[in-house]
């Protein structure tokens, strides 16, 4: 299937919503945002985006407040937790035509799955952000280091999607590249996700300089990394051991970063406990693979949530 984009909605307008839709739409792609809480603010200040690859700023966004506004588009973009995934059923069909294809850029396992039982697995695509980015106030985002995305197909697929998609990206700024295997990627990305935000939550709202100022945290960062790679390879999945170290030296430069699932813990929201930690240890234990540093950490983390 030769297919391209003409528009896109972007579903979930905060720090990863908001950055990746403004770089389309700086690009002069037409992108349309579905924006919640913070319309108001959008719709009169627009957008501003503090960037470690160059500020931008947009006093004009097609702001929504309801998917049936839009209408249907030729790319949906999935870019809210996945804690507001029960949201999907209702969402997604005012966004689709017979030709849409929907790209999730959410966190964890699962959620391709969750967009196929709506729209079909043929039109489902999952991106992996490699990001540090904030959204500090409405329609305001600080970016301060990478932005790499990866783009993999949720079914084998000999279409041009995911190239298309790459090609558009790296127009807008955006580094993108596709991958043969969307799950190894997945999981490559957990090897980050599942210690740092996992302790940045159980040590009580902790940045991840703080998770990197002694040895012993750092040997139960690296142990934990150690299980998710062991559970990836139980799946057929070939993650290298050297992600360790790339991990822990490419967190070093970020200091006091607060990752996402450390700022919803402080700041009240839910935490997308299910995707990054549950589904990994799920999938895990069906493979014959145990995780019991990882279930510990779930356990604190869970405790930390009830406080």
């Amino acid at each position: 299937m030769d297919w391209t984009f003409r528009n896109v909605a972007v579903v979930g307008s905060g720090a990863i919503g908001l950055y990746y839709g403004g770089r389309l739409a700086e690009a002069g792609e037409d992108v349309r945002f579905l924006v919640r809480s913070d319309f108001e603010a959008i719709s009169r200040g627009g957008l501003k985006v503090e960037s470690a690859h160059g500020n931008f700023e947009l006093p004009r966004v097609k702001a929504h407040r309801t998917a049936e506004e839009i209408g249907p588009v030729d790319l949906v973009i999935v870019a809210w937790k996945a804690t507001s995934n029960h949201l999907l059923a209702s969402v997604l069909p005012p966004l689709l035509h017979a030709g849409t294809q929907v790209l999730t850029l959410q966190n964890g396992l699962g959620n391709c799955e969750a967009l196929a039982e709506i729209v079909g697995p043929e039109r489902v695509l999952g991106g992996l952000c490699f990001v540090c980015i904030n959204r500090i106030s409405p329609g305001r985002v600080n970016h301060s280091a990478g932005g790499r995305m990866t783009i993999g197909e949720f079914l084998p697929d000999e279409s041009s999607r995911a190239a298309e998609l790459e090609r558009r990206f790296k127009a807008a700024k955006i580094p993108a590249v596709t991958v043969e295997n969307l799950k190894t990627s997945q999981w490559e990305k957990l090897v980050w996700n599942i210690p740092f935000n996992g302790l940045s939550v159980a040590e009580g709202g902790v940045t991840t300089d703080v998770l990197l100022a002694t040895r012993e945290k750092e040997n139960e960062l690296r142990a934990l990394m150690v299980e998710v790679i062991a559970a990836a390879r139980a799946q057929g999945l070939d993650l290298s051991d050297e992600l360790i170290d790339f991990n822990i030296e490419r967190t070093r430069p970020m200091g006091p970063y607060r990752t996402s699932s450390m700022v919803d813990c402080v700041e009240g929201r839910e935490v997308e406990v299910a995707p990054i930690w549950e589904e990994p240890l799920r999938r895990a234990r069906a493979a014959g693979v145990e995780m019991p540093q990882t279930a510990e950490l779930l356990r604190r983390i869970r405790e930390r949530l009830t406080k």
